[in-house]
């Protein structure tokens, strides 16, 4: 079984330009049968391992942007055993109407990116991203192409890639539904650059919240057998994402996903507190 949630964890997080993480704890929760932290933890670990794998592909295509990749990363590693030790504090309730909320908070803005921007639900995690079509640019570059650290810009980057450490801590997600909104905010930055710089950040993010919880985290036994398979799905779904992603990634398919998302956040919901 968790080689199939595996599988459906990876083509989703290919097939959504954000968002397609916070589909692993509830996928975890009420078709693998673990509790909460045990299905942050591993939805954290296949995250990871999914992400690194896209990140791999786009390493040679000039497509991430390297040093506002790094700070969004160093601070959301410092922000990631925050969140995790805030999770273990917090009753299972609370952490999944948490979750939920924040589900429904997602879900509502996937919806909203595919009416306002249907051309950039077409870009997403799995798709060959290269900077051939893409425009724009981050922050402030200077005349040599190098990327200008100015304060109001860092400040942002610190403070957005902390909350997505906080986050991806107690919650199990990656993250990019931050990532991504505030790269193209700070400037005109392309969705490619967006994407493809948020899949290095998300596997940075995701693996110090993965190591936090299985070292400080409430878990007596993590089955590894059970996660090998959970990443070698996800691997695979991505790769199936990788061969379809052309035809099928689009605003139609991200609406779909969206309301597939909030109907299972409010399941989960109602599963766990009544």
């Amino acid at each position: 079984m968790l080689l199939i949630i595996g599988i459906v964890i990876g083509l989703l997080l290919g097939l959504t330009g954000a968002g397609g993480s916070v589909f692993a704890v509830p996928l975890l929760i009420m078709l693998g049968g673990v509790s909460i932290h045990q299905a942050v933890t591993l939805s954290l670990a296949a995250v990871a391992a999914v992400t690194l794998y896209g990140s791999a592909r786009n390493f040679s295509n000039q497509t991430i942007l390297w040093k506002p990749a790094a700070l969004l990363a160093v601070s959301g590693m410092l922000g990631a055993p925050l969140g995790q030790m805030l999770a273990i504090r917090l009753s299972e309730t609370v952490l999944v109407t948490g979750f939920s909320l924040l589900a429904v908070i997602i879900a509502i803005r996937m919806w909203v990116s595919a009416t306002t921007m249907p051309e950039a639900s077409k870009v997403v995690r799995s798709s060959h991203l290269s900077l051939q079509n893409a425009t724009g640019v981050l922050c402030k570059f200077s005349p040599t192409g190098e990327f200008q650290l100015r304060p109001r810009c860092m400040s942002g980057l610190l403070l957005g890639g902390f909350l997505v450490g906080l986050l991806s801590g107690l919650f199990g997600v990656g993250g990019g539904f931050l990532i991504i909104p505030l790269l193209l905010l700070l400037s005109q930055v392309s969705m490619i650059q967006a994407v493809s710089t948020s899949l290095i950040v998300i596997a940075v993010i995701s693996s110090t919240g993965f190591i936090s919880h299985l070292t400080f985290g409430q878990i007596n036994y993590l089955p590894f057998e059970s996660l090998a398979w959970l990443i070698t799905g996800g691997l695979a779904g991505m790769y199936a994402g990788q061969l379809i992603s052309h035809k099928i990634a689009n605003a139609l398919l991200q609406k779909i996903f969206a309301i597939a998302l909030l109907i299972m956040a409010i399941t989960l919901f109602f599963l766990h507190t009544t």
